[in-house]
């Protein structure tokens, strides 16, 4: 690891190598041109999954199909689970990496929205020692985030969350395995018929993953009525600044927005046990 921070903070332009699923075909399209890689394949560390009474520690080069097959992601935590199963297509969940997509910062794959809703931390590595940020402080822009020169991301930690809490990802798109058009990642609590605790972020619809505490707290306290959940996605699809592309309108996107919402939270709803 240590050597890995020196390279990184001694070379301007050196990117780190994890699966490669993006960054070489970004090298390809001559997107980017790294000075200097980096490979982190042979720091073990880095591969670890490490359960704890609070969570679970999944380290930066764990693959998307093992995220996907863990079974101990359930709960809160099979928002994350959901997402890297639904994520693009088997080629590319068996080399892209959980570190290398958080690093991406890529606001229309699946994953960056999921680690929001589940209120995932991510632990950075580097010349001043190591750091442990929420998630959603790392993502800053399109492809930017906070990380500094030589800093890089060893691993995170996702809460177990509130006991009986359940975590649905629900993505629309043209065909299976391109970017959604609009994804919706939830970690939903129940007392009964009523809404304890929400947690919902929009992926595709911004530069970073959308979360909107004013949305949570629309839907907490509630019997997640249709009004409820309609001003829920209103406030969302208000706050959210898509961008027109091939894959839907900006004006589509945030009429997707509340209708995949309600689809989310009756899926998650069927799951609880509050």
């Amino acid at each position: 690891m240590e050597e890995g921070v020196s390279l990184l903070t001694a070379t301007e332009g050196a990117r780190c190598l994890a699966g490669g699923a993006s960054l070489v075909a970004m090298m390809h399209a001559g997107q980017l041109s790294p000075v200097m890689l980096v490979s982190l394949h042979r720091i073990q560390e880095l591969s670890a999954i490490t359960r704890t009474e609070d969570g679970l520690w999944l380290g930066a080069m764990v693959r998307h199909r093992a995220v996907a097959a863990n079974a101990h992601l359930d709960g809160a935590l099979e928002v994350v689970r959901s997402a890297a199963e639904q994520l693009a297509h088997p080629a590319i969940r068996n080399m892209a990496t959980l570190g290398g997509s958080v690093a991406l910062a890529d606001p229309c794959t699946d994953l960056p929205g999921a680690l929001v809703a589940a209120s995932a931390r991510v632990e950075i590595a580097g010349p001043g020692g190591r750091r442990l940020i929420p998630v959603e402080q790392l993502f800053v822009d399109r492809f930017r985030t906070s990380l500094a020169r030589g800093e890089l991301v060893t691993r995170l930690f996702l809460p177990r969350g509130t006991p009986g809490a359940v975590g649905h990802h629900l993505r629309f798109s043209r065909v299976s395995g391109d970017y959604p058009t609009v994804s919706i990642s939830l970690v939903l609590a129940m007392r009964g018929d009523t809404c304890l605790e929400a947690r919902v972020a929009v992926g595709s619809c911004g530069p970073v993953p959308l979360h909107l505490a004013e949305a949570d707290q629309r839907l907490v306290g509630t019997r997640l009525g249709e009004r409820e959940v309609a001003e829920a996605g209103r406030l969302l699809a208000q706050a959210a600044a898509p961008l027109d592309d091939v894959r839907g309108s900006a004006e589509y996107r945030r009429l997707l927005i509340p209708r995949l919402l309600g689809r989310a939270l009756s899926l998650a709803r069927e799951h609880t046990h509050g």
